[in-house]
This record gives C-alpha cells, sequence and structure tokens, in this order.
C-alpha cells in the first residue's frame, strides 16, 4: 500500500491541497439514518449546512466537499464504503486532498467506551475495537490522526454490540446525541481556528 499522503504515478492531486481532511464515519442508506452508528455523518452534513456547502459524489467512493472555515480549505467527506471498509475511501481521499501530515486529518465517529452524552477529541491512539478506525489505520499505515469521539455507551451484552450501534435511538438518548453532534461540528472548528492542543483542552473538559 501507498504510505500516508502519496500518490501513484496515475493519481494526480486535484488543485490546492487541503489544509485539514475531516471525514464522517457512517453507513449509507436511509435504514441507518439517525443511528449511533452515524453520528459522524451527521457531525460532517451539519459542517456542510453551516459554511455552505454541498456534498457530491466523488471517485474516492464517497460524498466530498471542500469549504471554507476562516481562511482555511476544510475538505469533508462521508464515505460510502459501509463502516468496516472505511479506509477504502479516506485513502483516495487523502491523496486527492494533498493529506501528508496524518494530524491534518480529523475522523469523527461513534465511541462506545464513552456514554451518551459525551464528546472528546484525541490525538492517536488506540482503536477500541472500532471497525472504521481499524480499515483506516490499513489502509493509512498509521494511527496518528485525529479523533472526535462521540459518545453512544456500551450495548447491554457484547453479543447485541451491532444492534445497539444500528438501530434507531430512543428520544432521550437522541437529544443527547443531537448536542454531541453539534459539540462535535464546533470541535472542528475549534482544530481549524486553533490547533488540536486548544481543541483538546476545551472540549474534553466539557463533558
Amino acid at each position: 500500500m501507498t504510505p500516508l499522503g502519496s500518490r501513484r504515478r496515475d493519481e494526480p492531486r486535484w488543485g490546492t491541497p487541503a489544509d485539514l481532511l475531516v471525514v464522517g464515519l457512517g453507513n449509507p442508506g436511509g435504514e441507518y439514518e439517525r443511528t449511533r452508528h452515524n453520528v459522524g455523518f451527521e457531525v460532517v452534513a451539519l459542517l456542510v449546512e453551516r459554511h455552505g456547502g454541498r456534498l457530491r459524489r466523488g471517485k474516492e467512493r464517497a460524498l466530498v466537499d471542500e469549504v471554507r472555515i476562516g481562511g482555511s480549505r476544510v475538505a469533508l467527506a462521508q464515505p460510502q464504503t459501509y463502516m468496516n471498509l472505511s479506509g477504502e475511501a479516506v485513502a483516495p481521499l487523502v491523496r486527492r486532498f494533498g493529506i501528508d501530515d496524518p494530524h491534518h486529518l480529523v475522523v469523527v465517529h461513534d465511541e462506545l467506551d464513552l456514554p451518551v452524552g459525551r464528546c472528546k477529541v484525541k490525538l492517536g491512539g488506540g482503536l477500541a475495537g472500532h471497525n472504521g478506525l481499524r480499515s483506516i489505520k490499513a489502509h493509512l499505515h498509521t494511527d496518528d490522526f485525529v479523533r472526535i469521539r462521540i459518545g453512544v455507551g456500551k450495548p447491554p451484552a457484547k453479543e447485541h454490540g451491532a444492534d445497539h450501534v444500528l438501530t434507531r435511538v430512543d428520544r432521550a438518548d437522541r437529544a443527547l446525541l443531537d448536542e454531541m453532534v453539534v459539540m462535535a461540528a464546533d470541535a472542528v472548528e475549534a482544530i481549524v481556528a486553533d490547533g488540536i492542543d486548544v481543541a483538546m483542552n476545551r472540549f474534553n473538559a466539557l463533558t
């Protein structure tokens, strides 16, 4: 596999490199909308709405747009590969947008190890069994990218993990998730404006 940010001769980069690539993880298809597993999609959709963008299907098996946040060029993407194959979209997106430093890749995802109503910013570290993150690491050969982790809580039993993240959420938890989606979008904007260290200090203290 090609390392992070490198390109084969037949894979030219289009235009000026982005300052940041933000990837929200989820599953395509209406049946997965508003489930715990798709909170990453929701954050990207909110950022697109806030900054006047429109997601379009790209060559990288993802819905993609570029927006301006402050003076920075930010690429936003929702992989359309299904969660477990997220790296198949993220790797070509990294090449397309000239991301040669993993600290300029932000992945927004659901997190079983955080309770509902928590949102944390993290740089690198373990994958906590998350198949989307595992796929991205396998394709980029690094786990040193930024994560915005939205807590969805643990299932009642380990064998119910898939049902927990793929089914619709009750009203109380959904209200908390909606708040965390807004907070996660705010955290992306803080990373753009002030950097990852400031964003971690600010948002990790809030929940």
